[in-house]
């Protein structure tokens, strides 16, 4: 009886079941990775991003007013009152985006016009 070396012997190999994956030639070049394709934002990403943000900044604004509640004696234009610091610092905020909103909203009008103008 002889001893067959196992490296040497020649008997047929089982096909490979369907959990495991056939092995890969060798080569004598090392792989080369693939580049990955860039995934590509849709609306709905970007709005999730910004649902985030707004939720993040009403959160941090909540505490803001927590934190400022004593009483201020405010002077504009005349006018005199009192509140708390930080409805008066709340109301300047929104009273300084209106005003950048109705100035880009403007300007945006603008260089539409001068778009669509016949030349």
């Amino acid at each position: 009886m002889s001893a067959r070396h196992p490296t040497t012997d020649q008997s047929p190999v089982a096909p490979a079941s369907s959990s495991e994956q056939p092995a890969e030639p060798a080569s004598s070049a090392p792989a080369v990775p693939q580049p990955r394709r860039r995934v590509r934002g849709t609306r709905t990403g970007h709005t999730w991003v910004a649902a985030c943000a707004a939720a993040l900044i009403t959160v941090a604004l909540i505490i803001f007013m927590l934190q400022n509640t004593h009483t201020v004696q405010v002077n504009f234009l005349g006018l005199t009152g009192s509140t708390s610091l930080s409805l008066m610092l709340l109301i300047a905020a929104v009273g300084g985006i209106l005003l950048t909103l109705i100035l880009g909203s403007a300007r945006i009008l603008q260089l539409r016009r001068a778009v669509r103008k016949p030349r």
